[in-house]
């Protein structure tokens, strides 16, 4: 049953019986492709980029490179999340397959660095839209029972990509060039575009004028100047500089005004606030956030934990993050497989954020001569954590939403977790750098291996606190049923979402 108005429902087939078997093998084969291509480009150009600025010049615009990937992706997630349940996840899908291989050729071709940083956003435009409906396709073309497993499987293949994207870029930098980075990704995009065609087109019955254009403005408005403030700090700036107060506090400003468009005037909102009003995707979204800070103080922080306090190459402190590469890709399918069956999963969110508790604790204890073993086992330790958390949100959320909403909710989820990536970055980096008395800057040798063990020991101590947060958090999760959702919505996210139809 799904909500269809206020007080009426209708009846709605199993998520997957629309798909036919050999036709959902191609469908995921494609999404996976799309998956492995917004996942990997995040890291995939860092490698390359000096590369390019040599090449390029303007080497002033170095950062903004990687910065407009994500910052476009972040932006464009709740959009393309909203835009999916209006117009199907095809022809969003097909767009931003589409986009990107128009943008990778763009990459490939520039010959300055704004064409790139161009070329970048529009990869990052095209990636949010493929994040916010691979994983709410899947909710999709899989019942219940398998969906919890191919998710698990799908973020174990992000995790890779993430993973991957660095040496992969740095070979074929070095054997073929940087153009290679992009030229890479046209037989990706095109094969993965190819399989998406298979997808079932669905009359879901949005029209042009359904979209809350106020809402994508001046959300877009807000976010945008909000994030590059943020990104700014991590680029050295302080907070309480005007380059970063002015973007931050405007952008705050523009997305009060967001919520106030969305909350009274939009007829189809992209955010409907409703949805927070709803147990779990109230706690889930704040478990995504806490979570995926949690992941990035480890894996941006731990390669010069290594080298820095550790003192080892930076070769060398690349291949010693694979235990963490590993237990993502291994726990995230194990979990979606047998989450179905844990009758208390709301303990087994708490369990992984314990686990991420005593991961990031005892990376606070590495000091000079501690020697390799204490962060191998505690990257593990995280791995596991995180892998647990990231399957398990995306699933009770997609469950506990109605049909019509799948995209909103499963978009929130990863809006919030790459949102996380920009935030952690500047406030545990400015942490970092006030802690360590600067590292490195005006051409000095910076902070002595003691000096930048205590700086990382209070990073770390930082995410070991918000984990605690988001166990204590979990805890408060009312479990729902996985099986046979979404098909029938939760009643709570129906009458709350009726109830403002009727306001409206």
């Amino acid at each position: 049953m799904t909500a269809t108005g206020a007080g009426t429902t209708a009846e709605t087939p199993e998520p997957g019986a629309e798909a036919p078997p050999a036709a959902r093998h191609i469908i995921t084969a494609g999404a996976l492709l799309a998956l492995i291509l917004s996942s990997m480009d995040v890291s995939i150009v860092g490698t390359a980029l000096p590369r390019m600025a040599a090449d390029l010049g303007a080497l002033s615009l170095y950062s903004w490179v990687g910065v407009s990937y994500g910052m476009a992706a972040a932006v464009v997630i709740p959009i393309g999340g909203k835009l999916g349940d209006l117009f199907g996840r095809k022809p969003l899908l097909m767009a931003g397959l589409g986009g990107f291989v128009l943008a990778s050729l763009l990459g490939a071709l520039a010959q300055n660095m704004a064409l790139l940083i161009v070329a970048r956003t529009v990869q990052g435009v095209c990636a949010g839209l493929l994040t916010a409906n691979i994983f709410t396709l899947i909710g999709e073309i899989y019942t219940a029972e398998r969906r919890a497993q191919i998710q698990g499987v799908f973020f174990s293949v992000a995790g890779l990509g993430m993973v991957a994207g660095p040496p992969l870029g740095g070979v074929i930098t070095d054997n073929w060039g940087w153009p290679w980075v992009f030229w890479i990704n046209v037989p990706l995009a095109a094969l993965a575009l190819l399989a998406v065609t298979a997808v079932p087109f669905k009359q879901v019955g949005g029209r042009w004028q359904d979209i809350d254009v106020l809402g994508v403005l001046t959300l877009s408005a807000g976010l945008v100047p909000l994030l590059f403030g943020l990104s700014l700090t991590g680029d050295g700036h302080a907070w309480g500089s005007p380059e970063v107060l002015g973007p931050v506090l405007g952008g705050l400003m523009v997305l009060g005004v967001f919520c106030l468009v969305e909350s009274r005037y939009a007829r189809q909102p992209l955010v409907p606030f409703e949805l927070f009003k709803v147990n779990q995707v109230a706690v889930l979204v704040v478990v995504s956030f806490l979570s995926a800070v949690a992941m990035m103080g480890t894996t941006f922080y731990v390669p010069l934990l290594y080298q820095g306090v550790l003192g080892v190459s930076a070769t060398y402190s690349g291949s010693l993050l694979i235990p963490l590469a590993v237990a993502m890709m291994v726990v995230p399918p194990l979990t979606g497989k047998y989450l179905p069956s844990v009758p208390h999963y709301r303990y087994l969110g708490a369990a992984a954020f314990a686990l991420l508790v005593v991961g990031l604790v005892m990376l606070s204890r590495v000091r000079p001569g501690s020697g390799d073993w204490m962060p191998l086992l505690a990257m593990v330790i995280v791995g596991i954590g995180v892998g647990i958390i990231f399957p398990l949100t995306t699933t009770v959320v997609q469950s506990a939403v109605p049909l019509e909403l799948l995209g909103v909710g499963t978009s929130q989820i990863q809006f919030w977790r790459t949102f996380a990536s920009p935030v952690s970055i500047a406030v545990l980096g400015t942490l970092l750098s006030t802690r360590a008395g600067g590292l490195g800057s005006g051409g000095g040798s910076g902070p002595s291996p003691e000096r930048l063990a205590d700086g990382l020991s209070d990073v770390f101590m930082v995410g070991a606190v918000l984990a605690a947060i988001g166990l204590v958090i979990t805890l408060f999760l009312k479990e729902i049923p996985l099986r046979g959702a979404p098909a029938k919505p939760r009643p709570a996210v129906e009458s709350e979402v009726a109830a403002s139809k009727d306001a409206t």
